[in-house]
């Protein structure tokens, strides 16, 4: 099973993790669609790469247009420069020129007076009204969910009175629905969040100057239990929508002992702090290395009822010498009741050809069934010990930590002719020096291999 794994050492926002998760795979036609009908205007998307820290990264961007502009990742407005901030908030006087008139239009600045400020059944409606597949749609309520929660507990009244900016702003809006999108195109069982990055000192949000973590975040990582750890570091690392969308998806902590990395995307931020803001998304697929692999397998199979045992016992023979890595025999009853055998035949790909021939050849099959089987299987190697009675191949296997031996059949039965000890004895003696030579891995082990 896929699982998906977000490193936030730089924290994480609703940008980022859409831009992260895009670039570990997400399907970027797939969001742009989705985005596409969303039933509001003021916003446009830039999907683009960029360096932060000489690390290409993937940026998402929503593009908001002039009347709602929020200076979200402008770093003198959200750390409070005074005079910075008289100037955006002042008035403009704009001229404009119709005909041989000219009209002074006294405009206030579209960050404080303009915002559309909805409420959750408002962006719930917005959500529904988006096409998206049904899992996507849950996501990003569940999102939204969240978030309303946390602005509920900040300003102390009920989630369905929550009208604010943070969750209102067009922006949040689209990174919603953009990582519930995104999310649900990865198809991944897991999330494993182990720890959120936060900084410290304040921020400038529409309620004015904020202590980092903001309320909201404080309290979603109370609410949903998410592991965050505070750094001395000045800024904002977590957002609201960023710590909504963790708690949403999040899983577990711990990641697992082992993993196979299958791609991993790296999602830049916008604003800039001491430490780059980059947040990375892992596919990851948990595994032992050391213990299993993967492969694929071919399987033929045939029913038999009218072939002597001989040829059957010399078909077995022929299969196995051309490379079949199993072949058996099972008793069985076809149609009119005639006893009769199925032959079932495991090989590599590129040996079908081979083994059809062989079993055509020697047997009465008209017909050969195919299949292709993925397969997990124990990691083995095989190695030579000394033993009592003389060197012997053993195979072995290691799994959850315990290591197996298996002598092998022709050194176990070469042994027994040569000395003349019952094959049993042997095989426990072979057994008993392999595992000795395994624990202790001195010059009685055949190979390093044993270690």
């Amino acid at each position: 099973m896929k699982s998906l794994y977000f490193e936030c050492t730089a924290g994480i926002s609703g940008d980022m993790a859409v831009a992260a998760m895009l670039d570990a795979g997400a399907d970027e036609n797939v969001l742009r669609h989705t985005l596409d009908t969303i039933p509001v205007k003021g916003f446009s998307v830039q999907i683009t790469r960029v360096k932060k820290a000489g690390i290409d990264c993937c940026d998402f961007n929503v593009v908001l247009d002039k009347n709602h502009e929020n200076h979200d990742h402008d770093m003198n407005w959200l750390f409070g420069n005074e005079a910075h901030c008289e100037t955006l908030l002042s008035h403009e006087h704009h001229t404009e020129e119709r005909g041989n008139h000219h009209h002074e239009h006294n405009h206030e600045h579209e960050h404080h007076h303009t915002h559309e400020h909805r409420g959750v059944s408002e962006i719930a409606e917005i959500i529904d009204s988006t096409d998206m597949t049904e899992k996507a749609r849950s996501v990003a309520k569940k999102i939204l969910s969240v978030l309303a929660q946390g602005e509920s507990e900040a300003h102390g009244i009920p989630v369905e009175q929550v009208h604010f900016h943070e969750v209102g702003a067009l922006d949040s809006i689209v990174d919603i629905i953009a990582l519930a999108v995104c999310f649900d195109n990865l198809n991944v069982s897991n999330v494993y969040i182990p720890k959120l990055f936060e900084g410290t000192g304040t921020i400038r949000c529409q309620h004015g100057i904020l202590p980092v973590p903001v309320p909201a975040v404080a309290n979603i990582a109370r609410l949903y239990s998410l592991p965050v750890s505070l750094s001395q570091e000045k800024g904002e690392f977590i957002t609201p929508t960023g710590a909504a969308f963790a708690a949403a998806v999040r899983t577990a902590g711990n990641l697992p002992e082992t993993v196979e990395i299958l791609a991993v995307g790296l999602g830049a931020g916008k604003r800039t702090y001491s430490r780059p803001s980059i947040l990375r998304a892992f596919i990851i697929e948990e595994t032992d290395f050391a213990e299993t692999e993967k492969d694929t397998v071919i399987q033929l199979e045939t029913n038999i009822d009218d072939c002597t045992g001989e040829a059957l016992g010399f078909t077995l023979e022929q299969l196995f010498s051309a490379g079949a890595l199993e072949a058996h025999f099972v008793p069985c009853f076809m149609k009119k009741n005639r006893p009769a055998y199925i032959l079932t035949v495991l090989c590599e790909r590129e040996k079908t050809a081979e083994m059809e021939q062989i079993i055509f050849a020697h047997t009465s099959a008209i017909g050969i069934r195919q299949c292709e089987m993925k397969r997990t299987k124990l990691c083995r190697e095989t190695v030579s010990v000394k033993t009592p009675l003389g060197y012997a191949y053993v195979k072995k296997v290691s799994f959850n930590g315990e290591t197996r031996i298996f002598p092998e059949y022709e050194s176990v039965a070469k042994l027994s002719r040569e000395t003349g000890i019952p094959f049993g004895k042997v095989y426990k003696i072979v057994a008993e020096s392999a595992n000795f030579a395994v624990r202790n891995c001195n010059d009685d082990c055949g190979q390093k291999s044993c270690k």
